[in-house]
């Protein structure tokens, strides 16, 4: 066999939802910060993130993480989620299967019982705090970066379901969140494929009626994703975050449970110190707790901690041959419906 290159990654979830971890072969990125290096992916070269997020390596159910050498003193790693739509800045439970995996391949030190990492994200440092126990990551709590709400109660105009109240808050990256009733379904597996479908045409038509940017991190910016939420009676929030081109998160979604602890604080109905459990469309579990208030730019904001576990189950080599008639990778409609016409 001849080959060119070759990428090393740990296949990793977080309560179901696939974050793979690329922790060796990946090129070098230009840039001074982890957003610059995330900003030069989405705006010069793709080519790297389509390699491994799109067919015949992969499918849409998925991040890869790729794991990189931090650009500030006080991190330990850094690191930029891959998803089939471009890269992002943050998100909860690709986090959480980055720590496990720095700390289970030996990359990271264990220290029992616990075991601090700092990691360098586009949106920010995040510190983590894993408990660990007999050489193994039990659980991983992240200090996300501040949170806030932009829109409270914003009202849409859409054809299918008529005036709905939506809010816009930032967690990580923004999200729209939308209380599920609003659409006639509940959040529960059998209603995936809809909800999926809900929250891309939501997101569509959010593009022309709300606009965002981030007062302090250029280039992050728009809305990147819908989530659905549910309250259940034992006081837990249930959520269904949607994700191009068609699909639900299937952990409970660390982002989107800080952004809705954004609009909780905003409102007046969450305190420094309080919890909640947020709970997915297959029943995994965050905890998130309000741990700190902040501002950014002109507008108040919670300091989220996110409480989850992630498993390591495997690992794989992707190689680039050549002569590879896909090396670029490709996306079918059967997959990404009309939106793969969107494609670059």
């Amino acid at each position: 066999m001849r080959f060119e290159k070759s990428l090393e990654l740990l296949l990793v979830h977080c309560q179901g939802e696939l974050g793979h971890v690329l922790v060796g072969g990946a090129p070098e990125l230009p840039g001074s910060t982890m957003l610059d290096k995330m900003n030069h992916i989405n705006e010069v070269d793709d080519s790297l993130r389509r390699f491994v997020t799109f067919e015949p390596r992969a499918h849409v159910a998925m991040s890869v993480n790729l794991l990189l050498a931090p650009t500030r003193a006080d991190a330990d790693a850094g690191f930029i989620v891959l998803q089939a739509d471009r890269a992002h800045p943050m998100s909860g439970s690709n986090c959480i299967c980055v720590v496990t995996a720095l700390l289970e391949s030996g990359r990271v030190a264990i220290r029992e019982p616990e075991t601090m990492v700092r990691l360098d994200t586009p949106a920010g440092l995040i510190v983590a705090r894993a408990r660990c126990e007999n050489g193994r990551c039990l659980s991983v709590s992240l200090d996300n970066v501040p949170s806030f709400a932009e829109l409270l109660d914003h009202e849409i105009d859409t054809p299918q379901w008529g005036r709905i109240k939506v809010d816009i808050a930032f967690g990580g990256v923004y999200y729209a969140l939308v209380d599920v009733e609003q659409i006639g379904l509940a959040i529960e597996p059998a209603n995936a494929r809809a909800l999926a479908e809900a929250g891309i045409e939501l997101k569509r038509l959010l593009v022309d009626q709300v606009k965002v940017r981030h007062p302090t991190l250029p280039g992050v910016e728009g809305i990147a994703y819908v989530m659905f939420r549910d309250h259940e009676p034992d006081g837990a929030v249930r959520t269904c975050t949607t994700l191009q081109p068609g699909r639900v998160d299937r952990s409970p979604c660390g982002t989107g449970s800080s952004a809705n602890l954004a609009t909780l604080h905003a409102r007046g109905l969450l305190s420094v110190g309080d919890t909640r459990v947020s709970r997915s469309i297959i029943g995994g579990e965050f905890r998130a707790e309000a741990i700190g208030e902040t501002e950014v730019g002109s507008r108040k904001a919670v300091l989220p901690r996110i409480t989850g576990s992630a498993y390591v189950y495997g690992r794989t080599e992707l190689r680039l041959d050549r002569e590879d008639p896909f090396k670029a990778g490709f996306a079918l409609s059967d997959t990404w419906g009309p939106q793969v016409n969107l494609l670059r």
